[in-house]
């Protein structure tokens, strides 16, 4: 057993069992995890992510260093590849588009592998790709569509998402699939760290926990959902929720332990994300290796840090050394 994956994993479930018990205990506990505990993670979050992107805003970047995957613009009959190596501000645009929507750096990664023979080769990894796209955009879909619990009235737009989510009418109350499909990838995500060699020896406790946060959250979604001994009242859930937004927080009747598993899991991750490897979500905006145009072919790009140095130029080194050059028989350009 690996202790990166099992320190997390118990530290989820005492978060699970402490606050389902305690907040089925007494009414002030419904308080704490319903009201307290999300306004602290509220803060911490806008907090942490302000703090992080000023000082990454503030970083410096002196130097052109994007990554690039193609023909760099050059000589007038050499085809550049504007959205791998752009050159222009429109091509930076389409790059960062198609790496954040569609993960496209990630989906051009390759697995190595060495035979048997010693015979070394290159396939395409398309399954993390994949996993990674479905997790993030089910995650997406799923944070989006919970904004009808803090809007009154629900936008149209809202409604519509749902109700696309929600196409297949297979149960009562209807299968959301944004829900199965973000606890489904994030068990995939967490069994690859598991099972892969490579990828469980570069895998930290730090990877793990907010896999198992997630799957947590999603977990304790689906069962207030589809569960009929755990099912809530949702017009209560949303008062609670309308609540905290107008800041006229109250804990209605009807709201039982596991609900509160569930807030109590996504304010511990709003408050974890600022300071974990989470803030990629923020970074990308910001990395120098993305969203730099890549024309030093044909603009010069000057050092801002530089500062005036004293040089020596060669005509002062001949006149300081012009007689024992010809000494020893070097030419001179000057008698």
């Amino acid at each position: 057993m690996n202790v990166h994956y099992i320190f997390p994993f118990l530290v989820v479930c005492v978060m699970f069992l402490i606050s389902y018990f305690l907040s089925e205990a007494a009414t002030g506990f419904k308080y704490l995890f319903g009201v307290v505990i999300p306004y602290l993670a509220i803060l911490t979050f806008v907090a942490g992510v302000t703090y992080r992107m000023m000082n990454w805003a503030k970083s410096a970047v002196p130097f052109r260093i994007p990554t690039t995957a193609g023909q760099q613009k050059s000589l007038p009959w050499i085809k550049p590849n504007q959205f791998d190596n752009p050159s222009s501000k429109f091509g930076v645009l389409v790059r960062m588009l198609l790496e954040i929507l569609v993960f496209r750096s990630l989906f051009r990664n390759t697995k190595f592998r060495m035979s048997e023979d010693a015979q070394s080769s290159y396939e395409m990894e398309k399954w993390l790709w994949l996993g990674a796209l479905v997790f993030h955009w089910a995650f997406l879909v799923t944070l989006v569509r919970h904004l009808r619990f803090f809007t009154e009235p629900v936008p149209q737009a809202l409604m519509l998402l749902e109700s696309l989510d929600g196409f297949m009418q297979v149960m009562l109350p209807g299968l959301m699939l944004s829900g199965v499909a973000l606890l489904a990838a994030a068990t995939y995500l967490f069994l690859r760290r598991i099972f892969l060699p490579q990828v469980k020896y570069i895998s930290l406790s730090s990877d793990y926990f907010p896999l198992f946060l997630i799957i947590g959250i999603a977990a304790s979604g689906i069962l207030m959902r589809y569960v009929p001994d755990l099912k809530i009242d949702v017009t209560a859930a949303k008062e609670l929720s309308m609540g905290l937004v107008t800041l006229r927080p109250t804990i209605p009747e009807g709201v039982d332990g596991i609900f509160f598993v569930h807030v109590f899991m996504v304010s511990a991750l709003l408050a974890y994300f600022p300071f974990s490897k989470l803030m990629h979500l923020g970074g990308i905006f910001l990395s120098p290796t993305r969203n730099t145009t890549t024309n030093t072919r044909e603009a010069r790009h000057v050092n801002p840090w530089n500062y005036p140095v004293k040089v020596h130029t060669y005509d002062e080194y001949e006149d300081d050394f012009r007689e024992k050059m010809i000494e020893a028989g070097l030419p001179v350009e000057k008698e």
